[in-house]
């Protein structure tokens, strides 16, 4: 039996994804400047793990006999984390970044709970996948913490 809701969590999961992997590859590319090449580093690496999470989502769907939405039919809301005009706004990458982390971090939560005694092998994607997000959540609160400490200083 399809659960409309778990297919919308993982459809808005995937398209997070995706942004994300989108976004960070820009960034991490244009980043110029002191502490850039830290923060261009993490978001590279992210990329990977990111799309690596969008392909774990698009198998699930298609277990869940549901289609993984096409480019035409994503949903985009990073707007925290476009590029910005100036290449050493570092500050500006880690603070959309961290949003995106955050908003990651609590989609997968509410997979995690919808799922909860209905879909064990969805809740068990999702607690893995929470895991990573939760990782690069905290690398880029360090980040965070160490320009505002550079900023006081």
């Amino acid at each position: 039996m399809k659960n409309d809701k778990i297919i919308k969590l993982l459809k808005t999961a995937y398209s997070a994804e995706l942004e994300s992997v989108q976004n960070y590859l820009a960034n991490s590319v244009w980043l110029d400047g002191i502490r850039a090449r830290e923060v261009s580093e993490a978001l590279a690496a992210d990329v990977t793990d990111e799309l690596g999470h969008a392909q774990q989502i698009a198998q699930r769907l298609k277990q869940l006999d549901a289609c993984p939405p096409g480019s035409m039919d994503l949903e985009r809301s990073q707007k925290n984390l476009q590029p910005s005009k100036d290449p050493t706004d570092v500050r500006h990458v880690v603070e959309g970044s961290l949003a995106a982390e955050r908003d990651a971090v609590y989609t997968y939560r509410e997979i995690i709970e919808v799922c909860d005694g209905v879909d064990p092998v969805t809740q068990d994607l999702a607690v893995r996948i929470l895991a990573d997000e939760e990782k690069h959540r905290t690398l880029f609160e360090g980040f965070l913490k160490s320009l505002d400490r550079d900023k006081a200083a």
